[in-house]
């Protein structure tokens, strides 16, 4: 078994619990997972993927935008509950990682789910029209609003848009893209800018975005925003009208 994909805010013996309690991943996405442990590369892991599907499930999602797909993770998990007929818009900046995205969807019988685009996802989502009853948004964070904003429109009532990231994100170290203390320390008054802290200006900078984000979707009237407090911390934003 790999190591648990942990959220470095969400403890330990809540991932395990949930461990326990979710559906097993299937071989296809065990060896995606790995993939990722070996290569040191950002997924939303076992946890978070089985919440997605179940979210597609209980939408009866037919469609769905993802801004960032990397390899195919989340697609895939989303893919288990789409209807054969349904469509996964896959972005992403890396052609080689959309390469292995379809490589692995048509090993799960699902490669005709999936519209595949590279380049920056804020710019592909402008092409599109129609309905998304979920959009992902998981691409730098300084971009959120704007994937926002260009999904907005496309969300029906009862739709929703997913956020993650909005708690903590690592490269090299935790916390070293957003730093959880300091989103805290904004949100509560504690401080009311970041330059106050010692972070670094690309640490700085992706965490005003999930602040400016955060702070942006709760302005709008129109949709009411919930965390699920697992991985790195996921927002859910649902359209009410």
């Amino acid at each position: 078994m790999t190591e648990p994909f942990l959220g470095e805010h969400v403890p330990n013996d809540v991932t395990r619990f949930s461990e326990r309690i979710r559906p097993e991943s299937t071989p296809v996405l065990s060896e995606m997972e790995a993939y990722a442990h070996r290569e040191g590369f950002p997924i939303v892991g076992p946890d978070v993927g089985a919440w997605l599907c179940q979210l597609a499930r209980i939408n009866d999602a037919t469609r769905v935008f993802e801004f960032g797909s990397g390899y195919g993770y989340s697609a895939c998990w989303f893919a288990r509950a789409l209807p054969d007929d349904g469509e996964i818009v896959l972005t992403e900046q890396d052609a080689e990682n959309l390469d292995r995205a379809e490589s692995y969807l048509e090993r799960l019988d699902a490669a005709d789910l999936a519209a595949v685009e590279v380049g920056d996802a804020v710019d592909i989502a402008s092409r599109y029209d129609g309905r998304f009853d979920i959009a992902l948004i998981d691409i730098e964070k300084y971009q959120y609003v704007d994937a926002f904003e260009e999904i907005r429109d496309s969300i029906p009532p009862g739709g929703t848009i997913v956020a993650d990231n909005t708690m903590s994100a690592g490269r090299d170290v935790p916390d070293d893209t957003v730093d959880f203390d300091a989103l805290l320390s904004v949100l509560t008054s504690e401080i009311d800018d970041l330059r106050r802290t010692s972070l670094p200006e690309e640490t700085r900078r992706h965490t005003q975005g999930i602040i400016d984000y955060l702070t942006h979707i709760r302005e709008q009237s129109a949709f009411e925003t919930t965390l699920l407090p697992l991985g790195d911390g996921v927002t859910v934003t649902t359209r009410l009208r």
